[in-house]
């Protein structure tokens, strides 16, 4: 199992950052797209690292088209030395709609042709197969050698998919090469409900197991003092309560018989009650949520849970933001 670890999106900071994930020992880095372009921490990372793995966890999708994903895309993997990962999101849509001001329909469909197009285009590239591709949400048929940016010579990215609900998994598992799950997953809902998704698209595109990559930001909750392990547990449950929040997620609560939990969620994030909401999360949430433990434990209890589910981790402590204090933590996985 690879560890993951996050990226600053402060551009002047990020060659010492990125270099200190590396010599840690984490095996990639994500940049999220919050306050942030995603992708220049990247580019700067790559400059400064030899074998730190590289991607956006994630970059909203519905933001760009496929063209300007491709170049992106094409841009990072050959400057970077084919250590880039293109993971995408759909966002909700009030964002993408009052956000970005652009188009929301059919997110799991928009999404599939989405990723369908832009490796069009990458064929176009790297394969010179004429660009052809009209479909219900977008259109590439244009593409004269001026705007050919040729052969990669490393290939195309690795595409991530952020995904929650069946459907967008199954999308996933049938166009990625990875899926990002979501830190609001429990090892239940992966084994029910997003693995069973993940072989409905892989038996569609005809790939295996073995072809395809999963990551997950996963939430853990640890500390050497009674008082740091307080702190990580209100901090982990007020992040898991803000997520319970949102409609579109009610489906992992409802597998677990919390479904009724969202709506009091709902309203109280309304309110901006975040410790409140927190105080609703009980030990038993918790547990199914989050890997809870001392330091030295997190490795094994992570792999018991998550060993056959997952290629690669991240920790999602919001409690925490230095990646150099995990070090003890990753060399539990090696």
């Amino acid at each position: 199992m690879k560890v993951d670890g996050g990226l600053t999106p402060i551009l002047k900071d990020v060659p010492a950052a990125a270099r200190s994930l590396e010599e840690v020992g984490y095996a990639g880095a994500w940049t999220a797209e919050t306050a942030h372009d995603p992708f220049f921490p990247l580019l700067i990372g790559a400059e400064h690292t030899t074998t730190l793995e590289l991607g956006t966890g994630i970059a909203v999708a519905f933001a760009r088209n496929p063209m300007n994903l491709a170049n992106i895309g094409w841009d990072l993997q050959a400057f970077s030395g084919g250590r880039f990962m293109l993971g995408l999101g759909s966002q909700i849509k009030p964002h993408i709609e009052k956000r970005f001001s652009m188009t929301w329909s059919q997110p799991a469909a928009r999404m599939r042709e989405l990723i369908l197009a832009m490796r069009a285009i990458w064929a176009c590239w790297n394969e010179d197969v004429p660009l052809q591709f009209e479909g219900e949400f977008y259109r590439h048929t244009l593409m004269t050698p001026f705007f050919n940016p040729g052969r990669n010579p490393h290939g195309n990215p690795r595409v991530f998919l952020a995904a929650v609900g069946e459907r967008m998994t199954e999308v996933a598992g049938e166009v990625a090469d990875g899926v990002i799950v979501h830190g609001f997953t429990t090892e239940r809902y992966m084994r029910e409900v997003t693995m069973p998704a993940l072989a409905r698209g892989w038996e569609k595109s005809g790939k295996s197991r073995s072809e395809f990559e999963l990551s997950g930001p996963m939430f853990v909750v640890t500390g050497t003092t009674e008082e740091e392990m307080a702190q990580a547990r209100a901090g982990t449950c007020q992040q898991i309560a803000f997520y319970g929040s949102t409609p579109a997620y009610r489906g992992v609560l409802e597998l677990h018989g919390w479904g009724d939990l969202q709506p009091e969620l709902n309203r109280l994030s309304k309110l901006g009650e975040w410790v409140e909401m927190g105080s609703l999360i009980d030990d038993e949430m918790l547990d199914a949520f989050a890997v809870v433990g001392e330091p030295d434990d997190i490795p094994r209890l992570m792999l018991e849970r998550y060993g056959d589910l997952l290629d690669r981790i991240s920790f999602y402590a919001p409690y925490r933001s230095d990646p150099e204090g995990w070090a003890s933590v990753i060399a539990g996985f090696k």
